[in-house]
């Protein structure tokens, strides 16, 4: 009889420990789609900034810059 009721005691606290890892691992991954999507604006803004000899330094024409700074910060 006490195998069974600490088998039925561990069930839920398992399952609430199950949950929490899930919502842990897609809060992580929310976080680092978020941080993600930051640091792509955060690039585009400084590539923004550069001027014509920096954006030849680095192979990129000035209207290939505009189309990348164009892009939405966060969908693209």
């Amino acid at each position: 009889m006490a195998l069974e009721l600490s088998g039925i005691l561990d069930t839920p606290r398992d399952i609430v420990r199950s949950r929490l890892h899930g919502m842990a691992r897609w809060s992580l991954g929310l976080l680092l789609t978020i941080e993600h999507h930051l640091e792509k604006r955060r690039s585009r803004r400084t590539l923004s900034e550069l001027t014509d000899d920096e954006l030849c330094d680095v192979g990129l024409t000035r209207a290939q810059a505009r189309a990348e700074t164009s892009k939405s910060w966060f969908w693209s």
